[in-house]
């Protein structure tokens, strides 16, 4: 099924500075809405409940898993994460631009369900960096801080699987790597098909050969 939204899938390991590039996008592009995941973890900092995540205990989210609400769902450092199929497809079906901020494994199952999915890797200059952005961050005690330098190496080399890198070196110049992605996807020529259909419709232009019908 084609939905007149585009969806971005953003993933990287923890302290690559996704978060933040991410909200500053949403800030700035009114078009586009982030898709709030379902999570086992508590809440961080300012997080509130509906906003950020949406935040159910184990056996919940286990109980929704089971019943095939999620569009995908994967545990990561522990916690369970997932993103309503309902929510998502309805969002898009209405031409809203969709941005799911996932790991890896949410990424790959996501693929499998829209192959038109735009993925968008974002990756820390170093591993010393990363571990300077973590330990800068102090959320985290030496323990876990050390669990997620190890699972950023298993997830940095899935990589590969994404259409677009971004290295975060500079927030700035990120950002603006971040916004060209999504612009350069809402102007290709199947997107501006799925979004303004009228207009293709009204230029007999043939979508399937690409070209105009002939008069």
């Amino acid at each position: 099924m084609e939905f007149a939204g585009n969806l971005f899938v953003v993933a990287a390991p923890s302290g690559a500075g996704k978060s933040s590039l991410v909200g500053e996008l949403l800030s700035r592009d009114p078009g586009l809405r982030l898709s709030v995941s379902t999570t086992t973890r508590a809440p961080r900092g300012q997080e509130q409940d509906g906003r950020e995540y949406c935040f159910v205990e184990r056996g919940e989210f286990e109980r929704r898993a089971r019943a095939g609400e999620f569009l995908e769902w994967a545990e990561v450092h522990g916690n369970l994460y997932g993103t309503s199929r309902a929510w998502l497809e309805q969002r898009m079906a209405e031409g809203v631009d969709v941005l799911l901020e996932i790991d890896w494994q949410g990424a790959e199952q996501v693929r499998r369900h829209f192959s038109n999915a735009i993925g968008v890797f974002i990756l820390p200059p170093s591993f010393e960096e990363l571990e300077a952005r973590l330990r800068r961050r102090g959320e985290d005690g030496e323990q876990t801080i050390r669990r997620r330098l190890a699972e950023a190496r298993v997830e940095i080399a899935q990589a590969s699987k994404f259409d677009f890198i971004i290295v975060n070196r500079h927030f700035h110049e990120a950002l603006r790597e971040l916004e060209s992605i999504v612009v350069s996807q809402r102007l290709r020529y199947a997107a501006q098909r799925r979004a303004h259909p009228e207009v293709f419709q009204a230029l007999g232009i043939d979508a399937a050969a690409g070209g105009a019908l002939p008069s």
